[in-house]
């Protein structure tokens, strides 16, 4: 693992957590949360993007 991807995951892990004490995810819907927020995270941090979603971007 590199050490971009450990910062990706202690944030990630930083987020659920935030929102599960604040009530915005429950502790039930943690597997879900965290990997549609690693998923985000990744993109934007890595910049990876699929190809139909740069294509709407380029579009407007």
């Amino acid at each position: 693992m590199s050490a971009m991807d450990e910062h990706i995951l202690k944030t990630t892990k930083e987020i659920v957590v935030k929102f599960i004490e604040t009530g915005r995810i429950s502790p039930s819907g943690f597997p879900e949360s965290f990997k549609s927020i690693y998923h985000a995270i990744d993109e934007t941090v890595k910049g990876t993007k699929d190809k139909t979603r740069k294509e709407d971007i380029q579009d407007d």
